[in-house]
């Protein structure tokens, strides 16, 4: 099957939305458990719980992250190269967090005095917080624009990304997370633990709903190239109607005891925000403000034809398998989670 330069374009800026739509489906939840660690876990147990409800997968779930980065490096070079570099100290501050995240993870069980764990477990907090925030700040950066001059260079500073805007983008993504973290564990866990975590969930859905409405006028007031595109295709607004139902749908299925049904509800919910995130934006890949005709796009920053093609053939095989394994080791490790001598 031969596709045309646009359909190649088009479908590799989809393609690479994808990836990053697994990432933060999949990531996203056991970030907000990390969220959630030190607020909802008051024991030791407790705190081995979560740790386990996301331990069989939390590595596996960051895979999709490498996956999106080597894509978007190979489709759109010159987008890997000013994001890199641009964003260089902030992408090493989320490198940081997430090693230091997986540390706690590991090192938390290996002694039993209870300093020690108190350490990791505020290290794994910390992480999880600090990974979310910087995520959804990076988010916010490409929404609303970074300075790139004429050669396709960030001429920014790391102190320009800090501004309301992006800032307002990581507090969303925190909620986001957070409420995404206690529905899983809402389907992991039992018990007292269980009905505490339950409580939090529609707290947790106010919150992000509460942070997101007041991005979205942010962003309708500030951001006029994402409006355009919404004012340019009208049905995109469509995308917004499965997004509200998915998380209308959340507390309905809590209430009935369906974890599982909510839990979907909510990997919909973010999967249509994602998707909202990159309609809003194409075909900018990185939007240059306040020099719009500076902008990286799918169309001018993207690889030649035949690497488009080739690694379109090489993702339609590779990308199945990941699924394949995804779904496997998720079905391996249903149900509750059960502590014993092997466990975290």
């Amino acid at each position: 099957m031969s596709f045309s330069a646009l359909d190649l374009n088009t479908v590799w800026f989809a393609l690479v939305g994808v990836l990053f739509t697994g990432y933060v489906v999949l990531d996203g939840f056991d970030l907000g458990v990390g969220v959630l660690h030190l607020f909802v876990a008051k024991s030791d147990e407790d705190r081995r719980i979560f740790l386990n409800a996301i331990g069989p997968v939390w590595d596996g779930n960051e895979v999709w992250l490498v996956t999106g980065g080597g894509a978007l490096f190979a489709a759109f070079p010159n987008v890997y190269a000013t994001v890199f570099s641009g964003f260089y100290l902030a992408f090493m501050a989320l490198l940081c967090a997430l090693i230091f995240r997986a540390v706690a993870i590991e090192f938390r069980s290996k002694h039993l005095s209870p300093r020690w764990r108190a350490a990791w477990d505020l290290g794994f907090a910390g992480g999880s917080f600090g990974s979310t925030f910087l995520l959804g700040v990076a988010m916010g950066n490409i929404v609303w624009g970074v300075p790139i001059d004429a050669r396709g260079e960030y001429a920014g500073s790391f102190l320009g990304m800090l501004h309301p805007y992006a800032l307002w983008m990581g507090v969303t993504t925190v909620a986001l997370f957070a409420m995404h973290g206690s529905i899983y564990l809402a389907l992991k866990t039992d018990g007292a633990l269980h009905e505490r975590v339950r409580r939090w969930i529609n707290p947790l859905i106010i919150a992000f709903i509460l942070c997101y409405v007041i991005l979205t006028l942010a962003t309708l007031l500030y951001v006029p190239h994402v409006t355009e595109a919404f004012r340019r295709e009208p049905w995109f607004f469509a995308l917004v109607v499965p997004v509200v139902l998915a998380i209308a749908n959340i507390p309905r299925e809590v209430n009935r005891g369906r974890d599982f049904l909510a839990f979907l509800s909510s990997c919909a919910a973010m999967a249509g925000l994602m998707a909202i995130f990159g309609v809003g934006n194409f075909p900018y890949l990185v939007y240059s403000n306040p020099l719009p005709e500076h902008s990286l796009t799918a169309f001018n920053a993207a690889s030649s034809d035949k690497t488009l093609g080739i690694m379109l053939t090489i993702a339609l095989i590779g990308i199945p398998v990941v699924l394949a394994y995804s779904v496997c080791i998720y079905w391996i490790f249903r149900g509750k989670v059960q502590l014993h001598k092997m466990s975290y």
